[in-house]
């Protein structure tokens, strides 16, 4: 019998984020029962994030990554990759007792007439194990009455994972619904904490008071 408990806490190290069954080794049944299809996974997050400044005030931060995104995906692992690029462990999740802690390869590129556009890209000397992931997000600036930016944004995500045969044996349906959910609730919580930070960051280092009213996600579905 599956029991559809939900426990997340995506981004504390050696803990799963949801509970399904009995616990088992995820590499180890990689290893030894990989199935051949691949269970594909998406979703689609929108949202806006208000900063209290001009819109050239906030290009210049959003520019300057290099010097704020690793403190800023804390308490994500964080690797910078070149001038543009950077590794991230997520943290470890999971269901119906199978673990994966994804890694994955993000570049920020250059912006174009206040777009910005980040994608994946491969992390040196890694292979995913059992899992694949293709990271599309977009942003623009807009800037508002009163000074204050709408950064919009906008995340196609779509995640592959070879699941063991133990867990293929489940109904298609049940593994679908519950991949969904479990994507859909990482990104929001990652977004959540990533969204507080950025703001944080940004308006203290430019010494602007920021309304505590108007913390809002990166991403909502």
């Amino acid at each position: 019998m599956v029991v559809n408990n939900w426990e997340f806490q995506t981004l504390e190290r050696n803990e799963s984020v949801l509970e399904v069954g009995s616990n088992v080794s995820s590499e180890e049944n990689l290893v030894q029962e990989i199935h051949v299809s691949p269970s594909k996974f998406h979703s689609h997050h929108q949202d806006v994030m208000e900063l209290f400044a001009p819109k050239t005030q906030v290009a210049e931060y959003l520019n300057s990554h290099s010097s704020w995104f690793v403190r800023c995906a804390e308490p994500m692992l964080v690797q910078p990759l070149g001038e543009h690029g950077y590794a991230l462990v997520i943290g470890q999740f999971g269901a119906f007792g199978y673990e994966v802690e994804p890694k994955i390869g993000l570049e920020l590129l250059a912006p174009s007439e206040n777009n910005y556009h980040i994608r994946t890209i491969p992390v040196p000397d890694y292979q995913a194990p059992g899992y694949d992931v293709d990271y599309n997000a977009s942003l623009q600036l807009v800037e508002g009455l009163s000074g204050v930016t709408r950064v919009e944004w906008q995340l196609d995500l779509v995640v592959e994972l070879h699941f063991p045969r133990f867990i293929q044996r489940l109904p298609h349906s049940l593994i679908q619904s519950t991949g969904d959910r479990l994507l859909h609730k990482i990104v929001c919580q990652v977004s959540r904490r990533l969204t507080k930070k950025v703001q944080e960051d940004f308006h203290t280092s430019f010494n602007i008071p920021f309304p505590v009213k108007s913390k809002r996600r990166l991403f909502s579905h």
